[in-house]
């Protein structure tokens, strides 16, 4: 195995210590109980964490091609390990949302630099490969986080799923060595700081209007962001060292697949949302490990996808694959919706398997078309661009997939709503498909 190859495992396995937070799904009841919550209240475990590191991460991205991948990404994980102890030992929700609020700012550090990490280590001819490489490592934390969380659950309680991430934050951070220096002259460029501050606001407010949608501050919190938004275009289209290079959305279809990572991940997740209370109320009385361990499948499918696209992307191009990836989590969702209070546990694996295997394809396929489309000297960037789409449908999620569960389970019926929320979120994954697969084609008939 050679130095680089040893990195890049070093680098992802950094990356996880983030990934590893779909233990917390698994612990959502047990949190619920705990601080004795109503389900619906649990989506702010997600939203103060997941927005806060998708509104910093393109500014972050910035800031590692500026001074340095390797300085940020190691900043990350020693906030990442103080931010998870804090976590661990909050004694109130309210306290617990803020200490989520600090992992996220660590989050952020880490996963804007990751990718431009571990491309830097090989030429542009591997990037495929090396990203194939990392993507596997994080879908590797996806994967073991609901069964570690859903074990430690059982013996500790739900501050196990935050400490247990501690030493291998600081075993990641121990082991990378030397990694590679920053670009000479690199720091001497000025920061887009009026972009970034214009960024942040409007992807927080966007992210807590979809949060109120259902209560009176969605409205202007959507008007200070849409106003955010245009600043922030205006900002960058004038300033000569932007943030983020807005002319790259005026390339065909790039848009349109941005578009798509979003809608995607919106879909996908709400396997992590509503599945771990679907496996609470199962007639097969799982235990909350056996419950880890069906849930840990989605991501299976995800690192079984991550080293075959990476091949595949050399013979097939990304612009193809990546329809193929929203297709198979559209037929995942459908699948998924099936489920009723019996279903047997292989019907379970096999439509989390499905969807988590389009994930993988999806996700690779997206990032190595972002990584190629923005110039190499702008990788945090192009990185960091990656994370946010993926990160908005999350965050989109974990607001519109609850709120519309909550809406249909009114009735009284888990699993009528249950059912009903996963058929809606598989149609938008297939409209994707067909939007990309239509661009493909339209552009190959334009050749």
């Amino acid at each position: 195995m050679t130095r680089a190859v040893r990195q890049v495992l070093v680098i992802g396995l950094g990356a996880a210590v983030v990934w590893l937070d779909s233990a917390v799904n698994i612990a959502f009841p047990a949190i619920v109980r705990g601080f004795d919550l109503a389900i619906g209240d649990i989506q702010w475990v997600v939203i103060s964490y997941v927005l806060t590191y998708t509104s910093l991460l393109l500014a972050f991205g910035r800031i590692g091609d500026m001074f340095g991948h390797a300085l940020v990404f190691r900043l990350g994980l020693v906030s990442s390990a103080i931010a998870l102890l804090l976590c661990a030992l909050a004694p109130s929700y309210p306290q617990l949302l803020l200490c989520r609020f600090l992992q996220g700012i660590g989050a952020s550090l880490v996963l804007s630099c990751g990718p431009a990490l571990t491309t830097g280590l090989y030429g542009e001819d591997r990037r495929s490969r090396v990203l194939g490489l990392y993507t596997m490592m994080m879908a590797v934390g996806a994967t073991l986080g609901p069964f570690l969380g859903g074990l430690l659950t059982t013996a500790w309680g739900w501050p196990a799923v935050f400490w247990f991430r501690v030493p291998i934050a600081l075993a990641a951070l121990a082991a990378l060595g030397t990694l590679p220096a920053p670009p000479r002259g690199a720091a001497r460029e000025r920061f887009d700081f009026a972009g970034a501050l214009l960024l942040v606001l409007a992807l927080v407010t966007l992210l807590l209007a979809l949060s109120r949608l259902s209560g009176r501050a969605a409205l202007p919190l959507g008007a200070l962001s849409l106003a955010a938004l245009v600043g922030f275009v205006w900002q960058e289209l004038r300033s000569e060292r932007p943030v983020l290079d807005l002319r790259v959305f005026r390339l065909p279809g790039f848009a349109l697949l941005n578009l798509a990572s979003v809608l995607t991940n919106l879909a996908g997740f709400a396997v992590w949302l509503l599945v771990p209370f679907y496996l609470t109320r199962a007639s097969a009385n799982f235990t909350l490990g056996e419950s880890g361990a069906v849930l840990a499948t989605a991501s299976l499918g995800a690192v079984v996808a991550c080293p075959g696209t990476a091949r595949l992307i050399g013979w097939i191009a990304a612009e193809r694959l990546a329809p193929i990836g929203a297709a198979m989590v559209s037929a995942g969702l459908a699948l998924i919706s099936l489920w009723d209070r019996s279903t047997a546990t292989s019907a379970l694996i096999a439509a989390l398997l499905v969807q988590g295997l389009g994930i993988g394809v999806f996700q690779l396929a997206y990032v190595d078309i972002v990584t190629a489309t923005i110039p190499r000297q702008h990788r945090g960037v192009a990185g960091s661009l990656a994370m946010v789409t993926r990160t908005l449908g999350t965050v989109g999620a974990a607001a519109l997939v609850m709120l519309l569960f909550q809406h249909l389970a009114a009735a009284g019926d888990f699993f009528a709503a249950f059912r009903r929320s996963f058929g809606l979120a598989a149609l938008l994954p297939f409209a994707m498909a067909v939007l990309l697969t239509w661009r493909a084609h339209r552009a190959k008939t334009r050749r």
